[in-house]
């Protein structure tokens, strides 16, 4: 069985891990706090929660299901190192609504009618996933004789367990169990949402008195997508109402003509067709100082709209450095610059140098 490597629990890495297996705008982000209402209010659309916590020997026995929806993908856990994609995979495949791109749904066809622990062993063999999982591995240069580390009891160890909402049931999928375990029913996701709240207290209630990391994470539609699917819409808007005071002969001053250029040429990169826009005829009714008052008030929510974006955008680009500085080996660097310090070597620092290795 191929091998996968130990990854970081990181938002980054997860977001990043999703979108090269193909997922279309799905991100990861951290949740400090459940009863953070307004970050979680934020996030929405949730698809479901990654929980994270340390892995004891002793597994609790939870009540699965032997019977269950046959369209509910859940899978055992038949390698090591790969529980947090796992949990990923699990919230992805059980979210119609995500477009998991034309490989996962291949992937999931293909394995859909096995059973869990065939449907593990077909995750295991997933090239695609193990090679996008595998790339986000730290830098071994110290490993000898071809041989690395296994884990022992005495190490910190962590498991992902999910929180998935699937017709109306939510479920908790951990690959360690029999089967999925049914938390409850719910008609909307602040139910959900809570229910699964309680459940993630109720583990923490457990583990508090000698256990404090825990991590929980949502896979969530991304803010960035979501943000810039409102500009369209605002920016659409807004160049109705600058055709409406041109269909009605208003007068137009600088700030309108740059402004209409503004929504013109975001639409244009957005691939919006601007030759069918045009304003209804309420717009057309509308005074020219009705007009204007309502292109002010969508001003400010393109503006607020573009800050969040650029904060967005901003991450994103933390999250690119910060993955690439987790694949580069920075070991080689190290005897480089001893010999590059040593060959441009002043006689104080010499006297320095000296001194330092006369006290080891």
């Amino acid at each position: 069985m191929a091998e996968w490597c130990t990854i970081e629990s990181d938002p980054g890495v997860f977001t990043e891990l999703i979108k090269e297996i193909g997922v279309k705008n799905v991100a990861v982000e951290e949740i400090y706090s459940l009863e953070d209402d307004y970050l979680l209010n934020s996030l929405k659309p949730i698809y479901g929660l990654v929980f994270l916590f340390k892995w004891t020997s002793d597994i609790e026995k939870r009540e699965t299901l032997a019977i269950y929806d046959q369209e509910l993908f859940f899978a055992n856990q038949v390698i090591t190192n790969a529980c947090a994609t796992q949990a990923i995979l699990s919230i992805l495949l059980n979210a119609p609504q995500i477009d998991i791109g034309e490989e996962l749904r291949n992937f999931k066809a293909f394995a859909q009618e096995m059973d869990p622990q065939m449907k593990g062993l077909a995750i295991s063999n997933c090239e695609l996933v193990r090679k996008v999982h595998n790339s986000f591995a730290r830098p071994e240069p110290f490993v000898y004789g071809g041989k690395k580390k296994k884990a022992t009891e005495d190490d910190d160890l962590y498991h992902f367990i999910s929180y998935v909402p699937f017709k109306g049931k939510l479920y908790e999928l951990d690959g360690l169990q029999r089967g999925p375990i049914l938390l409850g029913e719910f008609t909307n996701d602040e139910e959900w949402i809570e229910h699964a709240k309680q459940e993630i207290n109720r583990r923490i209630e457990k583990y508090a008195a000698k256990e404090i990391r825990f991590t929980l994470l949502a896979v969530n539609a991304s803010r960035k997508q979501l943000l810039e699917s409102e500009l369209v819409s605002f920016h659409t808007e807004r160049l109705r109402m600058f055709l409406a005071l041109e269909k009605r002969g208003f007068d137009l001053d600088e700030d309108i003509f740059r402004m209409r250029n503004e929504s013109r040429d975001f639409l244009t990169k957005h691939k919006v067709d601007i030759n069918e826009i045009a304003p209804p005829g309420a717009l057309l009714e509308r005074s020219q100082d009705d007009l204007r008052k309502m292109i002010a008030e969508t001003n400010g929510e393109i503006e607020r709209l573009n800050f969040g974006l650029s904060e967005e955008e901003a991450k994103y680009r933390r999250f690119e450095v910060e993955n690439t500085r987790r694949r580069h080996n920075y070991i080689p660097f190290i005897p480089v610059s001893y010999t590059h310090l040593r060959a441009h070597e002043t006689p104080e620092h010499l006297v320095c140098r000296l001194l330092l290795e006369k006290k080891k």
